[in-house]
Formats: C-alpha cells, structure tokens, sequence
C-alpha cells in the first residue's frame, strides 16, 4: 500500500523562505544593536544657597584718610649772581716720553765680557745598539768590553723581571693574558725614566710598568766620554698555565 502526501500540509514547502527571513531578521537585529548608542544622563543637580543674613549684619570699619604735609618748595634764586674768579693756579704734570731717536746719545756701553750668555744642553739620545759604552747594571762592572757589558745588561733585566714579576689577580681571574712591549730610557743620570707600556690590557701595562719603575739606579751610558739618555725595549710575557 502506497502512502500519499497531501500538498497543503507539507511542512518542508516554505522552510527556505522562512529560513531567509529569520537570517534577515537577525542580522537587521544584529546591525541595529550594534549601531546603538546610549550617552550617561547627568541627573546631579547643583544648588547653590547664600545666606544674607549674614552679610547685613557685618559691621565695615571706618577707615580714615592720613594727610601728609607737601613737601617744601625749592630755594628761590638769588636775584644778584656774583662771578668769582678762579685765581687758583693748577701745577700741570708733565709726562715724559721714553722713546728714543737717532740722536740720542747712549752713556753706557756694556762690553761683550759682561754679557752672560746661558748655555742650553739638549740631552742627546743614543739608542742602545750603537751606544759606545753601554749603560752598566749593578753586579756588571766587571766586564771590561762593551760587549760583555751589554749581555750582562740584559741578563740582569731579565732576572729583575722574573724576580718582580708578579700577575695581577684581576687578570688571572679573567683570563688576561698576552705580550706587554715596554720601553723606558736611562736618562744622564742613570735613572730609569719615560716608561711606556702598549698591551692587551691595562691590568697587564700597569703590573709591566710597576716592574721596570722597580729597577735601581744604573751608570749612565757614555757617547765621545758624555753621558747620554739610553732607550731601551724589551717585551713581558704574561702567560696563564
């Protein structure tokens, strides 16, 4: 037996028309809320009251105008002016002039033995290679040659160096390490002067230059029989084992 359907109350007829409205209905919904504005509605009243009772009752005070006396008028001209002469004489000051002429005539001639002439001696600098006589480091003095004066030299330098050497804390906590070139002179006096110092660090220059600063005072480099202002360098290693 076959079932038959009556058109007319057919429930899925218009369900897409209807589904069209409502979507419409709510999105229209949907604008219009969004679109709303509403503003606060300031309902506070201020009321302002004086009271004026007060005010008659206030007594203002008197207040009184001081009168000053004007002030007196200026002294009147005399009708008569008398002119008195000046009879008073000025001493003028007369200035002299210092400049001088080709006439004038000069008393005193100095001789050239009385003028003192004062003589600069420049310290000349002899680098230390070629210096006849090479600077003499205590415990060197008896090596006669040049030579032999010249490895003595630096063989004390370099036991002063390891005697006074000693790495910074700072540094080895960091890690510093590297090479320090300094170089210094041994002036005509035998003092050690002019320390420079170029390294990685300035922990490292500081402890270089304090070691070298520590050396004692030396003989004096000699150039023709002068004493003369030596130069030297030598670099510092400072290594963390």
């Amino acid at each position: 037996m076959q079932v038959k359907k009556n058109p007319k109350v057919d429930l899925n007829k218009d369900s897409g028309l209807f589904f069209v409205i409502g979507l419409a209905v709510v999105l229209f919904v949907t604008w219009r809320a969004l679109e709303y504005k509403s503003y606060p509605k300031d309902d506070t009243i201020l009321e302002i009251a004086m009271n004026t009772d007060d005010l008659k009752d206030e007594e203002v005070p008197i207040t009184q105008q001081l009168l000053t006396e004007p002030p007196p008028p200026p002294p009147a001209a005399p009708e008569v002016i008398e002119i008195v002469e000046d009879a008073e004489e000025i001493e003028e000051t007369v200035i002299e002039s210092t400049e001088t002429s080709q006439e004038t005539v000069v008393d005193d001639v100095l001789d050239v033995g009385d003028v003192e002439v004062g003589e600069d001696e420049e310290e000349i600098s002899v680098p230390f290679a070629v210096i006849e006589n090479v600077p003499i480091f205590p415990g060197c003095e008896a090596f006669k040659s040049n030579d032999e004066r010249k490895a003595c030299f630096q063989e004390k330098i370099q036991s002063h160096i390891a005697k006074e050497f000693r790495y910074p804390k700072s540094a080895l906590e960091l890690g510093i390490n590297g090479r320090v070139f300094v170089v210094f002179e041994i002036d005509s006096k035998g003092k050690v002067t002019g320390i420079r110092t170029r390294g990685p660090d300035k922990l490292l220059e500081i402890e270089a230059a304090r070691i070298i600063a520590a050396l004692p005072q030396m003989t004096p480099g000699k150039q023709r029989g002068k004493s003369v202002k030596v130069p030297y360098s030598i670099p510092i290693n400072f290594m963390i084992q």
